[in-house]
């Protein structure tokens, strides 16, 4: 019976020691699994992205360059097939060559035959005057039933416009002739053809938008429009990324802004590469009223407003790409 009694009393004690044991694993683990860990600041790389546009509308015949195709400055990216930029040049020049030789007639002296031509070329634009009017009209009438794009009416009444003013020139130069040609109307006409020369370079500046070429050093990063699609005026083709000029951008809220200074450095960590860096702030400001406020307090004392924070990179990254993340921990309110 002792020796049974004292069986019982050692297996107990193994019981309470296991049970003791048990409790200090949980209560370890729970140590550990409980404690929170290291909250993360969310950072984004950036990079300075430039857009591709032309000033003049157009159709895209080809591209000279794919996405991720590297590029220098002054590379050609794209044609752009512009009929009537072209048809624009032609009429400027013709104007140019019309004021030519009125400033020759006028330096020479007017002629009854100079004079009757004149006349006629003043009522050819007076009935041009006319039909463009008429145009016009109607097509403002169809714009206004809904059936006519603005871009036909623009044209028309660009038309329109371009008419009324070759009919005041016609009768100008008509004047002219009849009166004589007296020295300013040399220098009038002469100030025609200079007028002429300029129409002429405003155009052609537009023409060689029809090909446009990177305005740095950089990656093609998009391509908006496919080849054949028409494309307007500023509306953009192409994004060329310039991954020499990189930085990372943080939220951060302003309890933990207290170690944050321009010109400060800090430690992050690039998941995608699996790399710390170091960072140097240069941009700090608040996001605004749009960016989100947190209650420091259930009651409400202030509320926490977010920060915008930009840091480039110490030395260049290799592979840092723009979209990659960016983490620093920070624990309480201090960033480590």
């Amino acid at each position: 019976m002792g020796k049974n009694k004292k069986f019982k009393m050692s297996n107990m004690m193994l019981a309470f020691i296991a049970v003791l044991v048990v409790i200090g694993l949980i209560a370890l683990a729970g140590f550990f699994l409980l404690t929170p860990p290291d909250d993360v600041i969310l950072g984004q790389a950036e990079a300075t992205q430039v857009r591709i546009s032309g000033k003049v509308p157009g159709r895209i015949v080809s591209y000279r360059v794919d996405e991720g195709d590297k590029v220098m400055a002054g590379d050609t990216l794209v044609f752009i097939d512009t009929p009537e930029v072209e048809a624009k040049l032609q009429q400027a020049e013709a104007a140019q060559a019309a004021a030519e030789a009125q400033s020759a007639k006028a330096r020479k002296g007017a002629r009854v035959q100079e004079i009757t031509g004149a006349y006629e070329l003043w009522q050819k634009a007076l009935a041009g005057v006319d039909i463009a009017k008429k145009s016009y009209d109607r097509v403002q009438n169809l714009y206004d039933k809904g059936v006519m794009s603005a871009q036909k009416r623009d044209e028309a009444e660009a038309n329109y416009n371009a008419m009324v003013a070759t009919e005041k020139a016609a009768r100008s130069q008509y004047d002219m002739a009849k009166e004589g040609a007296r020295q300013e109307d040399k220098m009038a006409a002469e100030a025609l053809v200079r007028q002429a020369g300029g129409a002429i370079a405003e155009v052609e500046s537009y023409v060689s938008e029809s090909i446009l070429l990177s305005p740095i050093n950089g990656e093609i990063a998009e391509r908006f429009p496919q080849v054949g699609e028409l494309v307007g005026t500023g509306a953009p083709i192409m994004n060329v990324v310039d991954l020499n000029d990189l930085w990372v951008t943080f939220s951060v809220r302003e309890e933990l802004l207290k170690t944050i200074r321009i010109d400060s450095e800090l430690n992050a960590f690039v998941p995608a590469l699996d790399k710390a860096v170091r960072l140097k702030v240069y941009y700090l400001k608040d996001m605004g009223t749009y960016a989100a406020w947190k209650a420091t307090k259930t009651t409400g004392q202030y509320d926490s407003k977010t920060f915008e924070v930009r840091a480039r990179p110490m030395e260049k990254i290799e592979g840092l790409r723009p979209g990659m993340s960016v983490v620093m921990k920070k624990k309480g309110t201090e960033i480590l």
